[in-house]
């Protein structure tokens, strides 16, 4: 089981928060039961965290076996456009305004769906609608 991780789970650990020992203890359970692996998106949203450098990230990476699929082919492309779209399109029809959330949280979905067998964020209802068939995995 291929376990793809949103960047808020990283960054709970690196920021010490108060729910880093069960992110940490949900991680481990997740790299035993298969991979782990990020999207470029969160390698790069990544490199923002204040306690972060390149060298850093690439350190932790390598150190707890977090694969970063550098290599995003067409049809993840594809469906986080398609989901994005109609995201920004149900915002508008009901009144919203434009779109709020970033194409990057779509990028991350869409990976997970198409890459991975789970998803695991802190934020489920952020992919909960866009993407309703991914199984989340939640602290």
């Amino acid at each position: 089981m291929r376990t793809a991780i949103d960047t808020n789970v990283i960054s709970a650990l690196w920021s010490s928060e108060p729910l880093a020992s069960r992110v940490a203890a949900t991680l481990g359970r997740a790299h035993n039961e298969g991979g782990l692996v990020i999207c470029p998106c969160v390698h790069a949203e990544l490199l923002a965290h204040p306690a972060a450098s390149e060298r850093f990230v690439d350190e932790f990476l390598a150190a707890t076996k977090v694969v970063v699929d550098f290599t995003i082919e067409e049809p993840v492309w594809r469906e986080a456009g398609r989901r994005f779209a109609a995201y920004a399109d149900r915002r508008r029809g009901s009144g919203g305004g434009s779109a709020k959330r970033l194409l990057a949280d779509f990028i991350v979905g869409a990976h997970a769906a198409l890459r991975a067998d789970h998803l695991l964020t802190l934020d489920g209802s952020r992919y909960r609608q866009d993407f309703p068939q991914l199984v989340l995995i939640e602290t």
